[in-house]
């Protein structure tokens, strides 16, 4: 993708991917899920995904999983909130640059 993919948008996704699963889910599938729409490697997930822990917008607990440990992550209502934020102002974002591209200002 040619754009540059800014934090806030990241996090946004980021909260998107991870309130689809109510019980949460783990780094490695939301770093899929995440691949599948933005153009972003795992070195650059991971501390978004601290940064919105440290923020209260994720909670984060360990499950066994194949003999291993494996991190999960879940929306927190101060996280929910923020994606509902999130989404109202890309629905203006959107809007304003479609606009902008089909001739309006």
């Amino acid at each position: 993708m040619v754009f540059n993919t800014g934090a806030a948008l990241l996090d946004a996704v980021v909260l998107a991917v991870v309130s689809k699963e109510k019980e949460g889910t783990y780094g490695y599938k939301i770093t899929q899920d995440v691949r599948g729409v933005l153009d972003v490697s795992e070195s650059t997930l991971y501390p978004v995904l601290r940064r919105l822990q440290k923020d209260d917008c994720l909670e984060v607990y360990d499950m066994a999983y194949a003999g291993r440990n494996r991190r999960y992550y879940k929306l927190t209502d101060r996280g929910a909130a923020q994606l509902e934020l999130y989404k109202a102002e890309w629905k203006i974002y959107a809007s304003n640059i479609s606009g902008m591209f089909e001739g309006g200002i």
